[in-house]
């Protein structure tokens, strides 16, 4: 099975809006995943430009997955329904 890969991106408009919140993933899912789950940030994932709301922000790719509004919750379900399968 290919680990599941998290990308947080930490572009200026979704650090702003919350992905610095986001970064306790980076001990969270280590400690409940092991090695099954891959979880980076990212200088920009470039989605405000094809997605120009703000308020969807901040967004957080898991595997090919676009989590808008991502919350820690958000992004722990979306890894749990991927390692489901």
């Amino acid at each position: 099975m290919e680990k599941v890969s998290v990308k947080v991106c930490l572009g200026t408009t979704c650090f702003v809006m919350g992905s610095a919140n986001l970064q306790e993933l980076i001990e969270i899912v280590p400690a409940k995943y092991g090695d099954k789950v891959e979880v980076s940030g990212v200088p920009c994932l470039g989605l405000c430009s094809v997605d120009w709301e703000f308020s969807k922000a901040p967004y957080v790719k898991v595997d090919n997955e676009i989590i808008k509004e991502a919350s820690v919750e958000k992004v722990l379900a979306a890894i749990d329904a991927k390692l489901a399968k």
